[in-house]
């Protein structure tokens, strides 16, 4: 097949539930072997994942984070996604970057919220304004459709903001009472310091981590996370690397042996909520796997697109 160039135009074909389901699907075949590479440079990051799952494929991912990037009308993240055949290791795509960790890190945290969050949650507040919340507001809507959204920002007018030309959803200035009334609170910044406080949680609730990727970002304090059961996306790309868990860890507050699942345990059942009071933290780590398995459901529907006559 010749190498392809997939685009962001191929967005009005996808759909958040079928990216479950590769997500799924993924999942139950063998563990990815995965290799992570992070560079810094003061407060810019430079990261290269990879991933290859025997009888799906192999795909290298290549980002830069630059905070300061918005103040020059530029986006915070870019980078670059080559999908490589598993049968023959071929380059079968190179695909829009900000278009597959979109529907990466959306279908991520939505898998979680999907199988961990109390079906009937109806009121989800949304961490930080930037366009991985407007990700999950879309995304969300496609699980919990008659959801009430409350949106807090550190920037009070980036909430405001946030909330034009959108449906059901609200800006809250108090960030603890857009905690404590949400059923599914999802975090979506780039802090170093944790905002949300265990105390503000209540029973039922579900949290999804997105932000703090780095080892000195933090978004929950010591509190959450010992009130709360814990799930990642991925033990290998969290524990070892991510702040929000291997602070705690290293000093004691938890144990990585406190994390109750990832997602290769969803096939046996064990990626569920243990009971309806329960509080449920799951960390959204990424990984090049998820990357992999949201490629390829898109290059499948890119095929589909293109096989249809015009």
């Amino acid at each position: 097949m010749t190498l392809c160039h997939i685009t962001a135009d191929i967005e009005p074909h996808l759909d958040w539930i079928a990216a479950l389901e590769a997500i799924a699907k993924g999942h139950s075949l063998p563990e990815a072997q995965l290799n992570d590479t992070f560079l810094y440079q003061r407060e810019d990051t430079l990261l290269s994942r990879a991933a290859w799952i025997a009888g799906l494929g192999a795909l290298v991912k290549t980002a830069t984070v630059f905070p300061a990037n918005p103040s020059r009308n530029l986006p915070a993240v870019n980078g670059s996604v080559a999908l490589y055949s598993n049968t023959d290791g071929q380059l079968d795509a190179i695909l829009d970057f900000h278009l597959v960790t979109k529907w990466k890190t959306a279908a991520d945290s939505l898998f979680a919220a999907r199988h961990l969050a109390r079906p009937e949650s109806g009121k989800i507040t949304l961490i930080g304004a930037g366009t991985v919340a407007r990700s999950m507001y879309d995304a969300y809507r496609a699980v919990f459709p008659q959801a009430q959204f409350t949106i807090w920002a550190r920037k009070p007018d980036s909430a405001i903001q946030f909330t034009r030309d959108l449906k059901n959803i609200r800006a809250e200035a108090d960030l603890e009472t857009a905690v404590s009334g949400a059923d599914i609170i999802c975090t979506a910044t780039m802090s170093k310091s944790p905002l949300i406080r265990g105390e503000w949680l209540k029973p039922g609730q579900h949290l999804d981590l997105i932000g703090a990727f780095r080892p000195d970002m933090r978004e929950v304090d010591d509190l959450a996370l010992q009130r709360a059961t814990l799930f990642v996306d991925s033990r290998a790309t969290t524990i070892g690397h991510i702040g929000e868990l291997k602070d705690p860890i290293s000093r004691g507050i938890i144990a990585a042996s406190d994390i109750q699942a990832d997602y290769y345990d969803y096939p046996a059942g064990q990626f569920a909520r243990p009971d309806e009071e329960a509080i449920t933290i799951c960390k959204n780590g990424g990984g090049a796997h998820l990357d992999l398995m949201i490629s390829e459901y898109i290059f499948s529907i890119w095929k589909d697109c293109m096989q249809k006559p015009s």
